[in-house]
């Protein structure tokens, strides 16, 4: 980005840029380690701060709240990866990630439907999160990264003024702020990946500049995981995954799904007043709930490796960098520090990766100077589609609350169209992949409305979706 402003100024030789900058990286998870890995590109030194310190293996840390709980990566996301570091997918395969195709090995359960588990059209990858983390860890901060970390320091705020910011405050952590006051990192670029809890909106309203305007959708789902092994000798019970869709007229939700190192993890959701309890026979009792007993009859014969852990901070949140306001140039905000979706859609990851291929893509684009408001706006573009898929799902949920409009006249259409989407591609192949594809990220949505799927949608038969879970894939 230019050091002109965040919207003029002439633009260096790539040399010269690159000669004279610093970049510093808020937050070590996927979104801060794969945005360092793209500015090495564009700065002559990168220095990724980390709350924390990192684990040598693939192990839980603190600074990644969400850790304990089911993640995966959306096909978009891993294509996304394969683009920043090739041949990455195939490392998370051979630390063992589980690669789950959809819909042939998932009984997934919809607006009161069974999915047909017709021929796969789209995969997950289901690993842990630290499993995930440490591999793209590993590649990112490995022999010959030009990367510094600053393990086990918290950013207490920026340095500069409202046209330009120049870098961080630091302290230690776990120290009191008065004893390292003074600890600073000067920069030319700020890239904020601290996630959720991002206090940049503060840090930036004490340079004087404008927060940025937030967007936020909260539906009150609550959230509560447990892993498991298998016990020995248990029937394979013929498929890889349940997954259970609560909507307005039944509110129970639950996910099963394959971890690496022979163990399973299991979600239960509800939304605001059902929320999961915490405790074994309450999360038994609440499993019992769910439109249909395949979920709750496998944990009655698995084996508990974990305690059961709660998780409420799911609602969406958009921070609109882009927007109008006085912003200093030389800061940019990605991943969920930007747009933190619900977590029920399994979208995190994966726009943390779809985000740093857009900051690599408009940092290299020979027709437009990389001002810092163009490079904002791209990387909020990366992750509109996902933002629109569940906020558009979360504002007709009851009881949802926020600043999103919802129920407006001019949204109707649209509305009617996507239910009607959702409802024949439980049973209808041609809609089913349209739907998986636009979901994985890998397909625009306007490509639900491409002729043969809109033909199906408007004018086809009402699919016949089983009436129980197929536990048997068909073909």
């Amino acid at each position: 980005m230019t050091a002109e402003g965040a919207e003029g100024g002439p633009r260096a030789s790539e040399d010269e840029d690159r000669a004279r900058r610093h970049a510093v990286v808020i937050g070590g998870g996927l979104a801060g380690l794969l945005a360092a890995h793209v500015l090495t590109a564009h700065a002559d030194k990168v220095t990724l701060v980390e709350r924390d310190r990192f684990p040598e293996g693939p192990d839980n840390r603190s600074g990644v709240p969400q850790d304990k709980h089911t993640h995966v990566m959306l096909e978009g996301g891993q294509g996304a990866l394969e683009k920043l570091l090739p041949g990455i997918v195939g490392e998370l395969l051979d630390e063992g990630s589980p690669r789950v195709a959809m819909p042939t090995d998932v009984l997934q359960w919809q607006v009161g439907h069974w999915y047909r588990r017709t021929r796969p059209t789209t995969h997950v990858l289901t690993g842990s999160r630290p499993l995930t983390d440490w591999v793209v860890r590993r590649r990112v901060l490995g022999p010959g990264s030009r990367i510094e970390t600053v393990e086990g320091a918290e950013v207490t705020g920026l340095l500069g003024d409202a046209t330009r910011v120049r870098g961080v405050r630091l302290r230690e952590r776990g120290l009191p702020a008065a004893a390292t006051a003074g600890t600073t990192l000067e920069a030319d670029i700020v890239v904020d990946a601290s996630g959720r809890s991002s206090r940049a909106p503060s840090w930036l309203a004490a340079l004087g500049a404008e927060p940025p305007h937030e967007e936020v959708l909260e539906t009150g789902l609550a959230y509560a995981t447990r892993f498991y092994r298998t016990p020995a000798g248990l029937t394979d019970p013929g498929f890889r995954g349940v997954y259970i869709i609560p909507n307005p007229d039944q509110r129970y939700g639950g996910i099963l799904m394959p971890l690496d190192g022979d163990r399973w993890s299991v979600i239960l959701s509800g939304l605001r007043g059902n929320e999961p309890p915490t405790d074994d026979e309450g999360f038994l009792d609440f499993a019992s709930k769910l439109p249909h007993p395949v979920l709750h009859d496998w944990l009655l014969k698995a084996e508990p490796l974990t305690p059961i852990h709660g998780f409420r901070k799911t609602g969406n949140v958009r921070r609109r960098y882009d927007g109008p306001g006085r912003r200093p140039a030389g800061f940019l905000a990605t991943g969920e520090a930007l747009c933190a979706f619900n977590p029920v859609y399994g979208q995190g990851m994966s726009v943390a990766a779809l985000c740093a291929v857009a900051l690599r893509d408009a940092l290299t684009d020979p027709r437009r100077t990389p001002t810092t408001g163009r490079v904002q706006r791209a990387l909020l573009d990366a992750a509109r589609q996902a933002w629109d898929i569940s906020s558009g799902a979360d504002k007709n949920v009851p009881g949802a609350t926020g600043n999103i409009p919802r129920g407006r006249p001019v949204d109707r259409p649209g509305d009617w169209y996507l239910a009607r989407v959702q409802r024949r591609a439980t049973g209808d192949p041609v809609v089913g992949e349209a739907f998986r594809r636009v979901l994985s990220l890998t397909a625009p949505v306007t490509s639900l409305f491409a002729p043969p799927v809109a033909k199906a949608v408007l004018f086809g038969p009402d699919p016949q979706s089983p009436v129980e879970p197929q536990l048997v894939a068909e073909g």
